[in-house]
């Protein structure tokens, strides 16, 4: 029962980066992909029937994490607690600057255009910086601040805002209208070489850090190895202008980070810095398992109610953004 937890955590995490990243992405890319008005309607109307159910992915994994993984919770939050702060800044100001920038027509937007760049930003850099730190091995006790923001941490940051805005050009490339989407496209060719670089980057720190602790070797090749493949998919269905299966390249993988966390030291999910068999496992981390019980009952059937509504979100919007698109923002 405890694993199967574990896997519906990483699987709504997954989904959450891979969904999510499409908002993200296009946000960052908001002010690089069209100077007027109408341009800018038109890429946030892009992500506009997918925006606030991206984020029910998050809230269930807080749930689910809440829920089976009390003794987890605290410990993990607890030890990047700046970093957490930072994310929730960056979600709180990304996605309130979305819904209030075009409600009075003809006022002023630049103001809200940076904070919705400013915050995709800081949003995708935060959890960067605490993907990074769990990928290394977040010990019980947590890190210093100077050990949150290190070097290697501020690569994942960097590495997951291109990532994502890899993404959402992407995802503008096969959603957005035929200026944004040219746009799109070559933005997305020129940001494809720095994605693939962080990858490569922090599989072998990863691999050659005696200190990550890695005991599942396998499963961190296999990771990788996914991430490239997904990024030559994305390379090759971009040069043939096939958008479609682009996106869902880039989609697999955003969805890489979370599988490398929940994997690569499996029971594990904090390590000791005194030795490398202590830490907190998976076990030690759930509830009860009376608790997991009531929780097996009620948690899928609301899993398969959020896949069917997502499914049906996105076959009801399939159709590019154009001049006669209803614009959500």
């Amino acid at each position: 029962m405890v694993t199967f937890f574990w896997c519906v955590l990483g699987a709504l995490i997954a989904g959450y980066f891979a969904l999510a990243g499409n908002d993200y992405g296009t946000a960052i890319l908001l002010r690089a992909l069209t100077r007027d008005e109408p341009g800018r309607r038109r890429a946030l109307g892009a992500i506009g029937p997918f925006f606030l159910a991206n984020q029910v992915w998050l809230v269930a994994a807080v749930g689910v994490l809440f829920g089976a993984f009390p003794h987890l919770e605290g410990k993990l939050f607890a030890g990047a607690y700046l970093v957490i702060v930072l994310l929730l800044a960056g979600l709180v100001m990304v996605t309130a600057a979305v819904q209030l920038r075009s409600r009075r027509p003809g006022g002023e937007r630049r103001a809200w255009d940076g904070l919705i760049v400013t915050g995709a930003v800081l949003t995708t850099g935060s959890w960067g910086l605490f993907v990074g730190n769990l990928v290394r091995g977040l010990p019980v006790e947590g890190r210093t601040v100077t050990e949150l923001f290190d070097l290697r941490s501020l690569v994942w940051a960097f590495g997951f805002v291109a990532l994502f805005a890899l993404q959402g050009a992407v995802f503008l490339a096969a959603r957005g209208s035929d200026e944004i989407a040219a746009r799109a496209r070559r933005l997305a060719r020129v940001l494809l070489p720095p994605v693939v670089s962080f990858v490569l980057v922090v599989t072998v720190w990863t691999a050659l850090d005696p200190g990550a602790a890695v005991t599942n070797p396998i499963a961190g090749i296999g990771t990788a190895a996914l991430a490239l493949a997904a990024l030559l998919v994305a390379w090759l269905a971009l040069a043939a202008r096939r958008a479609r299966t682009a996106l869902l390249a880039c989609m697999a993988l955003a969805t890489t980070p979370a599988l490398a966390v929940g994997l690569l030291r499996y029971p594990r999910v904090l390590i000791s810095t005194d030795h490398l068999d202590g830490g907190l496992t998976v076990a030690q981390a759930a509830s009860a398992p009376e608790s997991l019980d009531v929780l097996a009952v009620v948690t899928p059937p609301v899993l398969v109610l959020v896949a069917v509504v997502q499914g049906w979100t996105w076959l009801a919007n399939r159709r590019r953004v154009g001049a006669a698109s209803v614009l959500h923002f």
